[in-house]
């Protein structure tokens, strides 16, 4: 799991998550009208797949799509934008609720075979792929996007396979080494093998990202190939304005008989980026003209916003609703006294209030009372417990009561570091319910606000990490292991871009991790995840604060509206428009 900014994360959707179009690796749960088989009927009568094609999306933005390169995105299940150009290996279920976080084959015939204890797989190519020039998709075709993504010139994709391949670690890419990557064969046209140097059950998540995009190797034009990429998916590029418009429009050599997974209903597709928060809303709330066909990827409702939906009925049935997995909590860094000692972890836990950090960002309609590291989600392994129960506004008396146990009668002060520019649980809202609440337990902070470079910067380094600092996570694809493996493994503890801030390092749970790792059933490695989550919040690592919720309004005509457990966003390769 690569961790981006919260404020970041939010306006886009992975993860790890992106300042993009594209969702990164969000989870979310179904609601008003979702089903986990599909969604509302927007616009008028029931919606039928068989006869919604046609018409004119129009998607508003405020984040521009970061490249057009799928070897430069950072998303899984194919992104959302992006999934409407380029196909995977494997993808997320286009479904509601938690059907939607499973994962389904794309290009393959399956989500792929595992051997050898999940260090080898293999995926099989359908035999009528085509791109949208007309060409033949081959196995060898995605072995070559795969591996012009490692090209130090086309930064910016998911980081894993450098470190999941088998001696990939150094490669720098088709330009510099053609011979590419021993531990990707390809057989024949259909075949493509993938050797890892460790046991990985999550393969077939991770085969849902752009880098396994198929990329013609006689159409690539290096840096400038996102300037006209070859399309997969069911759309390609008309025109491009960079920061401004993107057009799609259908690619004529896709079908749904080659591609179960997406509707694709509308003709053409307008992505506009550049567009401010409240604009965007108000537009999609008013629904004049084109707006009436309009959606956005980036842009949740607030406060302001949701203050309008209780007086009006055919506003609400307008709002997606879902849970993007994604964490707020406070961290400890066990190196510097006092968060070595746990009964001071303890009593911050006793002593906070997750009520008032509710109120702080929002309140109940944009965020959850957390109490575990994992959201209650199925496909991430979620196990309930409250193991320093605080109730609705903490508990000072307990908290006060292990303080003094600790040695610290009179109490103690303590630091606290939080993203100044930000309005989310990392930010000075979120900060001050904190140190309001921590006060009434005898504990005093001392608050330490850093602007968005500068926090992280100072938090992934574990030499100058702080003591104490509000923090947020996302998964990549909703399991268990991009959540907990990069904040408690002790072997994730880089020189930067750390993660695990606690600088946890048990052997065993390390070996848990391993043990893991080995399961390719994703129902029994959720369950093993939710023990090891539950194991690890004994501790208090941490203290989990809230989970977001997300909802986001679409337009008057936009049909089938239904949010996944996967993107807590609506797919937009499965609306429709009158």
């Amino acid at each position: 799991m690569r961790h981006v900014p919260p404020l970041l994360t939010r306006a886009a959707a992975v993860g790890v998550a992106l300042v993009t179009l594209s969702v990164a690796a969000a989870c979310g749960s179904s609601g008003g009208d979702d089903s986990a088989g599909g969604g509302n009927a927007s616009g008028g009568g029931k919606f039928d797949p068989a006869k919604c094609q046609g018409g004119t999306l129009y998607v508003l933005n405020q984040k521009d799509i970061t490249h057009l390169d799928p070897a430069r995105l950072y998303t899984s299940g194919g992104g959302n934008i992006p999934s409407l150009l380029f196909r995977t290996l494997t993808t997320r279920n286009r479904a509601g609720g938690a059907e939607g976080a499973k994962v389904v084959p794309d290009l393959a015939t399956n989500t792929g075979v595992a051997s050898d204890d999940a260090k080898t797989w293999t995926y099989t190519l359908r035999g009528d792929l085509k791109f949208s020039d007309g060409s033949k998709i081959t196995s060898k075709d995605v072995k070559y996007g795969i591996e012009r993504s490692f090209a130090p010139e086309l930064p910016g994709g998911a980081p894993y396979l450098r470190d999941w391949l088998s001696g990939a670690a150094d490669y720098q890419g088709v330009y510099k080494d053609p011979a590419g990557i021993k531990s990707i064969e390809t057989p024949d046209d259909k075949t493509i093998v993938f050797h890892l140097r460790k046991p990985e059950g999550d393969f077939p998540f991770l085969a849902t990202a752009t880098q396994f995009a198929p990329v013609p190797k006689a159409k690539d034009t290096g840096v400038k190939y996102e300037n006209k990429p070859v399309s997969s998916g069911p759309y390609q590029v008309e025109s491009y304005q960079k920061n401004k418009k993107l057009v799609l429009t259908r690619n004529p050599h896709w079908s749904r008989s080659v591609d179960k997974n997406r509707l694709a209903c509308p003709d053409r597709v307008e992505i506009t980026s550049g567009l401010d928060a409240a604009v965007i809303n108000q537009r999609i709330f008013t629904g004049a003209g084109k707006d009436a066909n309009a959606v956005t990827t980036d842009t949740d409702l607030g406060p302001s916003e949701l203050a309008r939906l209780g007086n009006d009925p055919e506003l609400d049935k307008r709002v997606a609703k879902g849970h993007f997995p994604f964490l707020y909590y406070i961290a400890f860094n066990l190196k510097q006294k006092p968060f070595d000692d746990p009964k001071i972890r303890q009593a911050i836990s006793y002593a906070v209030s997750r009520t008032s950090v509710i109120n702080a960002v929002g309140g109940t309609a944009l965020a959850d009372p957390a109490t575990t590291f994992l959201p209650a989600q199925k496909s991430m392994g979620y196990q309930k417990y409250d193991y320093f129960p605080a109730g609705t506004n903490g508990n000072p008396a307990k908290a006060k009561q292990l303080l003094a146990e600790a040695g610290h009668p009179s109490g103690l002060t303590v630091p606290l570091t939080y993203v100044s520019d930000s309005k989310d649980g990392t930010g000075p809202g979120a900060a001050t319910a904190v140190q309001d609440a921590l006060k009434k337990a005898g504990i005093t902070v001392k608050p330490q606000g850093l602007e968005t470079d500068a926090f992280y910067e100072q938090t992934g380094d574990p030499k100058k990490e702080p003591g104490m600092m509000l923090f947020g996570w996302g998964a990549d694809w909703p399991s268990g292991f991009p959540f907990l493996q990069p904040i408690f493994d002790g072997r994730q503890i880089p020189p930067q871009g750390n993660y695990n801030l606690a600088q946890y390092d048990d052997p065993k749970v390390n070996a848990e991790f391993d043990e893991i790792a080995k399961i390719t059933d994703p129902a029994q490695a959720a369950k093993r995840y939710g023990q090891l989550d539950a194991q690890l919040g004994k501790q208090a690592l941490t203290v989990p604060l809230y989970t977001t919720k997300d909802l986001v309004m679409y337009g008057k005509n936009v049909q089938n509206a239904f949010v996944s457990d996967w993107t807590g966003k609506y797919d937009v390769a499965m609306l429709s428009v009158k």
